[in-house]
């Protein structure tokens, strides 16, 4: 099992400079990740790599069961509809992951929760798309 810290992840360049602007980097638990992923232009991340805007399949270390999300900012999201923000506990979690590794989080009430990436269903930059 591959578990990640924040010196593990890739990150593009422009997902960099954006999460950047939305975050007070001395304050925000985002601000490890952002400091220490490696970080790649937007048309050399490779197609394994969850990105802003990628639909992930997870599977829940615990029960088994699959979760497809998107990954997306913060005014854009309805987990309701599987769109969850980049900011959220599950969100910072995944991003710049690679297919196979393990997410964990904790939530605000002190639940923990870890699943692994079982797939990229969309990835902008795999797609060309590489300013959204």
């Amino acid at each position: 099992m591959n578990i990640l810290t924040a010196e593990d992840r890739t990150l593009t360049e422009l997902d960099h400079r954006r999460l950047g602007r939305l975050i007070h980097l001395d304050t925000h638990p985002m601000a490890a990740v952002l400091e220490e992923a490696e970080l790649t232009p937007s048309r050399e991340v490779p197609a394994d790599v969850v990105t802003m805007h990628s639909r992930i399949r997870l599977a829940d270390l615990d029960s088994g069961q699959a979760l497809t999300l998107t990954l997306c900012y913060p005014a854009d999201a309805e987990p309701a509809r599987g769109f969850v923000s980049v900011l959220s506990p599950v969100g910072m979690s995944v991003l710049g992951l690679r297919v196979g590794d393990v997410a964990r989080w904790r939530l605000p009430g002190g639940w923990e929760g870890a699943a692994r990436v079982e797939a990229i269903e969309f990835q902008p930059e795999a797609s060309g798309i590489y300013t959204l």
